[in-house]
């Protein structure tokens, strides 16, 4: 079986790549030449845990390819994926820029019967609009060719996403045609032999399940921080109540942990996104914002634990921060917490000294897209962030370490070796993944959340 997919970001590459070690000829589409080029030299665009390998694998294989012209592959191929990006707007809504064209491209360019399936995380509705561009291109040429459209929303974790994907709990897909769900059962079955775990349901179901999905977990994260906030004032162990809350076979134990806030880019997008269909729908949820609200609070409460000690003028002081993707096993840096802690550090006047073993190539750029960014009105002084060969040359000479990224290098380090090189031993623990009685005895004046 022939298939194209069309976006070589997170989910294409990967969702291509996965599909092509089942044995199913993928082309992967990219408009971007740097980026096809790189690939076909097996130079990948993210860091994903073995990812790279199985590109290499296949490709070798001759079971996967890359190219950047969707035309070339259309008449070889009865599914096209679509798995462009949808950024969010300034209103907070998805942009349907590049998913449209895809439709509108692949409208004008079949010539035998086509089934596009969106995984790109797109509104409830977005079916129905890629199903007219389709047909108003075909118009346009004065053919009649069926078509179907699908809705087939991803759920990979990234870190673990090849897992996710070759294992999945699940897979939800949106159509109303038979052949199209007989076309996805043939590919999703050889994932699911022993338990075809493939859930079909109308499109606009589809669609919403993952906005859902997202924003549930989202909730979940806020609600156990706010607790954790809760807890702190009132004398309880947000950890002791998260066993206790997490045992109840109605709520169980997954997503229930303290920390700095979430981040990335799917669980901010995909509220904002929810929350402006609310709106356009004239419903307001009332809930998700109040999850932004506590998010956004969340991302600050390191910065917020030193200001209580130091004030919120630290000049003078250094500070480590260990971790700046957005969580462990990927480059990620999107909406990452630790950026929001950074750059309150710089304003207050302090030097950051930090480390993360795969994002910090990603955080350089992205530090020096922000000094060239003049539409700022408080611009900190970046020059100040000094980036580390490792977590010892981090806390060297610094006035507090800062957990932000749960990397498991970071979870049994020399604390003999932190302790002689920071300055003063104060651990700040942002994802509650040490011991607070072992680290008290190991001489560290330490805080976590909650």
């Amino acid at each position: 079986m022939k298939i194209a997919v069309v976006g070589t970001g997170y989910v294409g590459l990967v969702s291509g790549t996965c599909f092509a070690e089942m044995g199913v000829d993928v082309t992967c589409v990219d408009i971007d030449t740097h980026k096809i080029e790189n690939l076909k030299k097996g130079i990948i665009p993210i860091w994903e845990p073995g990812l790279e390998d199985m590109v290499l694998r296949n490709v070798n294989a001759g079971r996967l390819h890359f190219t950047t012209s969707v035309e070339e592959v259309l008449d070889d191929v009865q599914v096209v994926f679509s798995a462009v990006g949808t950024p969010p707007g300034d209103d907070g809504s998805a942009d349907l820029k590049f998913v449209m064209e895809v439709a509108r491209t692949v409208g004008r360019k079949m010539n035998n019967y086509v089934l596009l399936v969106t995984k790109s995380t797109v509104p409830v509705g977005t079916a129905k609009l890629v199903r007219k561009a389709i047909q108003e291109e075909l118009d346009k040429r004065g053919v009649s060719i069926p078509f179907d459209v699908a809705s087939n929303p991803e759920f990979l974790k990234e870190g673990d996403a090849i897992n996710d994907f070759m294992s999945p709990d699940r897979v939800v897909v949106g159509t109303y045609s038979e052949r199209a769900r007989e076309l996805i059962t043939r590919l999703y079955r050889p994932f699911l032999l022993n338990n075809f775990r493939v859930i079909f349901m109308d499109i606009p179901s589809a669609e919403m399940t993952k906005y859902a999905a997202n924003s549930m977990l989202a909730t979940r994260i806020s609600f156990m921080n706010d607790i954790a906030n809760l807890c702190e004032i009132i004398g309880a162990d947000i950890n002791m109540v998260r066993k206790g809350i997490g045992t109840d076979v109605r709520i169980g134990s997954k997503f229930l942990y303290a920390g700095s806030g979430y981040g990335g880019s799917c669980f901010p997008k995909d509220v904002q996104a929810l929350i402006r269909t609310a709106e356009e729908n004239g419903y307001e949820l009332k809930l998700l914002k109040a999850v932004e609200v506590v998010n956004n609070t969340q991302k600050e409460v390191l910065f917020r634990k030193l200001a209580k000690r130091w004030g919120h003028d630290m000049s003078g002081k250094t500070v480590a921060v260990w971790g700046l993707a957005f969580k462990p096993n990927t480059d990620d840096i999107r909406q990452a917490p630790a950026f929001d802690i950074i750059r309150k550090l710089l304003l207050a006047g302090a030097t950051v000294r930090c480390f993360d073993p795969i994002a910090i190539p990603a955080s350089k750029s992205y530090l020096e897209y922000l000094e060239k960014d003049n539409n700022t009105t408080e611009k900190p002084d970046y020059s100040k962030v000094y980036f580390a060969n490792d977590i010892y040359d981090a806390t060297f000479d610094a006035d507090a370490l800062l957990l932000v990224t749960e990397w498991k290098e970071f979870r049994m380090p020399s604390w003999n070796v932190v302790k002689k090189s920071l300055k003063n031993p104060l651990v700040l623990d942002g994802r509650n993944i040490y011991d607070k009685t072992e680290m008290k005895e190991l001489g560290f004046e330490y805080e976590c959340i909650g």
